[in-house]
């Protein structure tokens, strides 16, 4: 149930993002349009869930990068603490595993920065309304379970480094060659959307916490 509902004229809304040319753009020109309530501006996430938590607010607009978190890190802040803000992630980050991240933590948008101003406060129009405001994709596609591409002897490499592994000593342990394990991490990435371990780390433990 939005915010709206219990008093307020219009649908609120909280702005994260680590520009402040950003922040103080999407602040001026949702304000002009009139159906919306901004509350505040933060740059960080840390701050928006703060804010978020003491003071009831229907729709947040985040970024996905933050210096001290992330998108989906917000994102699984608000699903952990059962808040009722919804999100429409605004982001210039390339590549469907954002979007594939961001649907899987329960965003209700999802925007690119390259989209006309206008886009965005439609989007936000949509989402108070109780609809979901995705880009026209495949959307099957991007929920299916990443995980299930992967060969055994990836899944093996994944599960190496979500314990820590090195290189080295996923080499010595399981009896291939270093670049045998470059190579083998290199396919691991392409098929997860991922451009690093630690990326392909935090999406393996995402999914493993979201299947318990």
């Amino acid at each position: 149930m939005l915010a709206t509902t219990q008093g307020a004229q219009r649908p609120t809304v909280m702005i994260a993002d680590k520009s402040p040319v950003v922040r103080s753009g999407l602040r001026d020109f949702i304000t002009r349009d009139g159906r919306f309530d901004v509350l505040d501006a933060v740059a960080s996430g840390t701050e928006f869930v703060s804010a978020i938590e003491q003071r009831p607010t229907d729709i947040g607009i985040i970024g996905w990068s933050f210096p001290d978190t992330t998108g989906a890190e917000i994102l699984s802040a608000i699903k952990r603490r059962h808040l009722g803000t919804r999100i429409v992630v605004y982001t210039g980050e390339p590549g469907k595993e954002v979007l594939r991240q961001a649907i899987r933590l329960g965003a209700w948008g999802f925007i690119s920065k390259s989209d006309e101003p206008t886009v965005l406060v439609e989007s936000i129009a949509a989402v108070a309304r109780g609809r979901m405001s995705l880009p026209y994709i495949d959307l099957q596609a991007l929920t299916t379970d990443p995980f299930s591409e992967l060969t055994s002897r990836e899944r093996e490499l994944l599960t190496a480094l979500a314990n820590g592994w090195t290189n080295l000593q996923i080499a010595s342990r399981i009896g291939i060659s270093r670049n045998t394990v470059k190579y083998h991490l290199k396919n691991l990435y392409d098929k997860l959307g991922v451009s690093n371990r630690a990326m392909a780390v935090a999406l393996y433990m995402q999914t493993t916490m979201d299947q318990r």
